[in-house]
């Protein structure tokens, strides 16, 4: 039986992005492959255009959510819409291209001989474009903050383009889960490193958005700081 893989995508405001993302994904993915939008009740119309384009293809689906939550408890109804509608792997990425299209495949590649794969910045060949210094330097001092504190040896911690086999995010209590947002990342990879379970990181260029509004913030990177040390000291 072919594996079957589902790609969220969380969207709040992304109405200029949303048909180019979703046209590139389900363009470069085999069939096996579906997209869930995750949309947070979006102002600008963004949920009521991907109800439209579901319309039209059978691989692309929505699930709607009241109001902005938060990244985290997004992508924790994305994955339990995956578990009931059977998907294998699921996979995180971004709606604004930052999170390019185009390293799909060595993902999904990966993801069949690993229980999860990170798309990394840090690595060998991996990189960003577009971004001053000040975001590099909380990027890259983030995951070393993390990496420190945590003692894994993961190098993207906070990078948001990741692949995991079902049986990972099953296996690390969602339920359970305390982080909203920017930490997020570096919580799921940390209870995945926890349990023992194998992963693989690989380069990948992030690009800074073409169109519409970041979601960062400087309480988002705060909150994630913060989040660390608990993390350490209660596991």
């Amino acid at each position: 039986m072919a594996i079957k893989t589902l790609i969220i995508i969380p969207t709040y405001n992304e109405i200029e992005n949303l048909t180019p993302i979703t046209d590139a994904v389900l363009g470069i993915t085999p069939e096996t492959v579906h997209v869930l939008v995750v949309d947070d009740g979006s102002p600008d119309g963004t949920g009521k255009m991907a109800d439209e384009l579901a319309k039209k293809n059978p691989r692309l689906h929505v699930l709607h959510r009241k109001e902005k939550q938060g990244l985290g408890p997004a992508y924790i109804a994305g994955f339990r819409w995956g578990f009931q509608n059977g998907f294998d792997q699921l996979v995180e990425m971004d709606a604004d291209f930052s999170h390019h299209p185009r390293f799909l495949p060595k993902m999904l590649e990966l993801l069949n001989q690993h229980d999860y794969v990170l798309g990394s910045r840090n690595v060998e060949g991996g990189g960003t474009v577009n971004w001053g210094i000040l975001r590099k330097i909380i990027s890259r001092g983030g995951s070393a903050y993390a990496r420190m504190i945590l003692g894994v040896p993961v190098r993207d911690f906070t990078g948001g383009f990741n692949g995991w086999n079902r049986k990972v995010l099953e296996g690390i209590n969602l339920d359970t889960m305390e982080s909203g947002g920017y930490s997020f990342q570096i919580e799921l990879k940390y209870r995945a490193y926890r349990k023992g379970f194998r992963y693989v990181e690989f380069p990948i260029i992030f690009e800074d958005r073409r169109v519409g509004k970041s979601k960062m913030s400087s309480k988002i990177v705060i909150e994630a700081l913060s989040m660390v040390p608990k993390l350490r000291f209660k596991n």
